[in-house]
């Protein structure tokens, strides 16, 4: 176990349980000092960060499985599951059982989750909660260049730049140690340009802020792109080496002149030409987006639009330059790549390849025939459990979708409705309260495993404590229950055992950790994939790994980049006259996620105690709110109370609430993108009234 000692603090080097920046820090004694290694935060944390600690010591932590609320032994907990299991897929057949991931798991918890689906379970349901966070980029990134790596540079790039146009994201508040690579960049000279409906922290640091109205994203990258187009920046000569499809795309966007643009996004002209000014003159420049462009019926098309004005000025594959997207979860990147998704097998390969299928199936030492299909995604799945035509039983890890999903009550009603709703966690989180078997875990610290960042770097998170007496991790129970279904030699539970494993199965895939091993990452604090294993001599220098993997050219089968025509269409719930208003949600500096791990800790329920919604105080008069007012929201799916916000940050037409409570995602519209199946988190129609206090009559 590494140790490293920064001024009188000695600790276990290791990494945040958060965000997907995978913060290096070391723990010691209840301590926590960042790491200087790392590059993501160079010595640098965030209040979740230099708090984690308290997580390991929470008075809310599970030891004991529970059996219907009541507290058993291990034994008693996996040979009820294990039954019923068998019970369930003997009546209604293997797809009966079901396994929801999360992108908080480690790379080996992933891989392994995904194989005990398909092997030991035989179901084609497994799907996760990353599936709600960067499928619609990585759709739009994979058919653009054939392959999805979050930042396919280092993040250290950002600083080089002269430019960023940064879509949708709030790292300012999701996660402020990327913070110091936009000011490196712009005390270089460089600017920034933000898009995003409210005057957040980050946009509140930009030259430029673009004030978009929710959902659309779109109209405003197609009318960048014209602009672009008609003011002379399109980089020709790149277009025509290394791209297809622009003129496709020139035609497209010859509809989305800015006057048209302005009228439909409310950003004015003269701020969309200053933003395609800022980056058609830079000498290197970025485009990213983050969840706020991404989570919308259309957004994998919100991306492509993104992806098209990043390429026709000629910035991907340029060491930089280029485009990027900016992951949330902490192994929001690597937990996509190893299985866990419904349509994936490991190495990013495609369930339905049979290439990919036989590789697959020979490792795991099974016949390629007896893999199963392709699956429901997350929110088709959460959405038919306990149906007739549905799932009967649900095995989830490393999530919370009672508050996480879209249409929330609904999902409650779904989980409520099944035969057997398995929850691994490590404390009672609201989808763990209403389980019928819960398995506690080992967390982020007590265990060791890899993590791969939004830079695409496979990072070691190494055990820094030891886990509470009764806590097992995941890779444990996973082999407990392979061993009362007969095959619990096909699940070991050493994390080091099940890597070389997916080193093995990712070979030759996009995503190739082939060449990656404990070691080197310890040596090298990271590995950029795809890093294959060198072939013929054995004494070859090994493969230095792939941090900018586009220089040379795309991993598309002719290696050019493919600019894909796109359109923009209204939200799939646009606001009438009963739902006047547009509803947005979003994180807070404070939590984390669903706040199951953040809600638990005082100097963070102490920053952000509770649900609170953000309006402009020309609503906020017109409605007789003030600062401090319990006020109701509405949508068509339910209604939701928090606190009021007064700001004027935020448009008139708008609201705001943070998803880290229950509350917000009562109302959200399940609506998905045809391609990614992300739901439409970040836009519905809503309603808001102030709540009656005791006696009084609200009209």
């Amino acid at each position: 176990m590494s140790q490293a000692a920064v001024g009188t603090t000695v600790g276990s080097a290791t990494h945040c349980p958060y965000c997907a920046l995978q913060c290096g820090m070391y723990v010691g004694k209840g301590e926590i000092t960042p790491r200087e290694d790392i590059p993501a935060n160079a010595g640098g944390l965030c209040q979740k960060g230099w708090t984690a600690a308290e997580l390991l010591t929470s008075p809310d932590r599970l030891t004991t499985p529970l059996l219907h609320g009541s507290p058993v032994s291990w034994d008693e907990a996996l040979d009820h599951v294990a039954a019923r299991i068998e019970a369930i897929r003997a009546e209604h057949g293997p797809d009966a059982v079901a396994v929801f991931g999360g992108g908080g798991l480690t790379n080996e918890k992933a891989y392994q989750l995904g194989k005990f689906a398909r092997v030991a379970l035989r179901t084609s349901q497994i799907d996760y909660n990353g599936r709600f966070c960067m499928s619609s980029a990585a759709a739009a990134v994979n058919r653009a260049f054939g392959m999805d790596r979050g930042l396919p540079f280092p993040i250290t790039d950002i600083a080089r730049a002269g430019a960023v146009l940064f879509a949708g994201g709030n790292v300012a508040e999701t996660m402020p140690p990327f913070v110091r690579h936009l000011t490196a960049m712009r005390s270089g000279g460089g600017r920034l340009v933000v898009v995003d409906p409210r005057l957040t922290q980050t946009a509140k640091m930009a030259d430029l802020h673009l004030q978009v109205t929710p959902g659309t994203d779109l109209a405003l990258a197609l009318g960048l792109l014209h602009i672009a187009i008609a003011e002379g920046y399109a980089d020709l000569d790149y277009l025509a080496a290394r791209t297809t499809g622009f003129e496709e795309v020139r035609t497209s966007v010859s509809a989305w002149w800015p006057e048209r643009v302005e009228r439909v996004t409310g950003v004015p002209v003269a701020q969309m030409r200053e933003a395609v000014r800022i980056l058609g003159e830079a000498e290197r420049a970025m485009v990213l987006t983050g969840r706020g462009a991404e989570q919308h019926a259309k957004g994998t098309d919100t991306v492509t639009a993104f992806v098209n004005l990043a390429l026709t000025l000629g910035l991907p594959g340029r060491e930089g330059s280029g485009y990027g997207c900016v992951t949330g979860q902490g192994n929001g990147q690597g937990g996509r790549e190893h299985g866990q998704k419904a349509d994936q097998l490991p190495g990013y390969r495609k369930i339905d390849d049979p290439a990919a299928r036989a590789h697959v199936a020979a490792v795991w030492g099974i016949d390629p025939a007896g893999l199963p299909g392709r699956g429901r995604s997350a929110y088709e799945l959460l959405d038919a459990l306990g149906t007739p035509e549905g799932p009967r039983a649900l095995l989830l890890f490393g999530s919370n979708p009672v508050v996480s999903a879209p249409r929330a009550g609904h999902v409650a009603r779904r989980l409520d409705a099944l035969d057997l709703l398995v929850v691994s966690d490590f404390v009672l989180s609201e989808t763990a309260a209403m389980a019928d078997v819960v398995l506690p875990t080992t967390q982020w610290a007590e265990e060791a495993g890899t993590m791969t960042n939004l830079e695409g770097r496979v990072l070691l998170r190494r055990q820094a404590a030891a886990p509470p007496p009764g806590a097992r991790s995941d890779l444990e129970i996973l082999h407990g229950l392979a061993e009362r279904l007969g095959c619990g030699e096909k699940f070991p539970a050493d994390p080091r055992t099940v890597f070389d494993e997916l080193r093995r199965a990712s070979a030759g895939g996009v995503a190739d950790y082939s060449g990656i091993t404990y070691e080197r990452i310890a040596a090298e604090t990271g590995v950029f994939w795809p890093c294959p294993e060198t072939a013929g001599d054995p004494h070859s220098d090994p493969h230095p790994g792939t941090p900018r993997p586009f220089l040379d050219g795309f991993a598309t089968p002719d290696g050019r980049a493919r600019l894909v025509p796109v359109d923009h269409r209204p939200p799939a719930e646009d606001v009438d006259e009963e739902f006047p208003l547009y509803l947005t949600s979003g994180r807070v500096l404070a939590h984390y996620q669903s706040g199951a791990q953040t809600r638990r800790i005082r100097p963070l329920t102490q920053a952000s105690p509770e649900v609170f919604v953000e309006l402009h105080p020309d609503l906020a008069e017109r409605l007789g709110v003030a600062p401090g007012d319990r006020v109701r929201v509405r949508s068509r799916r339910g209604a939701a109370e928090g606190v009021a916000r007064v700001n004027a940050s935020i448009r008139p037409d708008t609201l705001f609430m943070p998803f880290h409570w229950e509350g917000v995602n009562l109302l959200t519209n399940p609506a998905l993108d045809p391609v990614s199946r992300m739901p439409e988190f970040k836009v519905c129609a809503a309603a808001i009234e102030r709540c009656a206090e005791d006696g009084e009559r609200v009209a």
